[in-house]
């Protein structure tokens, strides 16, 4: 029996390299995408294999909702929380209702999303959950000069980071992986569909993102950045977040007194 992926954002950039990759891998894939075209067109490329697209806007709580029921019938081996908008630009200029979408998308999807599975993959005692975010989410402490301004795009990003360790941690014995996949900038319509011209940056291939994610799982990586040669970074980065963490005390610090 072949082993069942749930993909969003399927029909373009990474998420389509995740559905091409996987269903070479031999696995069904359940696809969701806004665009009900390009999910056909990608069930019409693929005819030998199982391919069931599913259309859903994730900006919507119905749409999470319909997602998420299909998530918890299903014996989902592989969660993919891939679905992103941008909207790169200062809080102040950004309108409430992309701020909303932005916020639904990559934050409350993907928590409702891997709520909806994460029960049977304990159950069954395997699974793996992916949350495709970016290095953006280190991006906080950077000074203003650091351009474009994109304050709730990062704090997305950052959360996700921050959701797919401590859930890893939670669920340390059960059989269910969990990884933060934070690519750079990659070569896709991402950005495009913000009206931003990258071609001339040099960025890395969707296909690459993937073959790191699937090779960072083989190592044990809670955290894979495709394009970090030197890993010992997050380790550093890390450690100094849990030194900060632990070095709290109950006493009013002495430079605040």
């Amino acid at each position: 029996m072949s082993k069942l992926a749930l993909v969003t954002g399927a029909t373009s950039g990474i998420g389509s390299a995740f559905a091409e990759r996987l269903v070479s891998d031999g696995y069904a894939v359940i696809a969701v995408g806004r665009n009900a075209e390009r999910l056909d067109q990608l069930v019409e490329a693929h005819p030998e294999v199982k391919i069931r697209p599913v259309a859903a806007d994730l900006s919507t709580l119905a749409g999470i909702q319909g997602v998420a029921d299909i998530a918890a019938a299903e014996p989902v081996d592989l969660l993919i929380n891939n679905a992103g908008v941008a909207h790169y630009m200062p809080l102040a200029d950004l309108p409430a209702d992309k701020a909303t979408e932005l916020v639904t998308v990559k934050v409350l999807a993907p928590t409702l999303l891997t709520r909806a599975v994460v029960g049977g993959m304990q159950e069954r005692g395997s699974g793996t959950i992916i949350n495709v975010g970016g290095m953006i989410a280190f991006s906080g402490p950077a000074p203003s000069s650091v351009m474009p301004r994109r304050a709730v795009y990062a704090g997305a990003l950052a959360n996700l980071l921050a959701f797919s360790q401590t859930l890893s941690a939670e669920l340390e014995g059960t059989g269910v992986r969990v990884q933060a996949l934070l690519p750079g900038v990659v070569a896709t319509e991402f950005h495009t569909r913000q009206g931003m011209d990258l071609s001339a940056v040099p960025r890395m291939s969707a296909a690459d993102v993937v073959t790191a994610a699937l090779r960072g799982l083989e190592l044990g990586e809670t955290v894979t950045a495709p394009g970090l040669e030197d890993s010992s970074l997050l380790d550093t980065v890390f450690a100094a977040d849990l030194a900060a963490f632990g070095g709290q005390s109950p006493q009013l610090a002495s430079r605040y007194r």
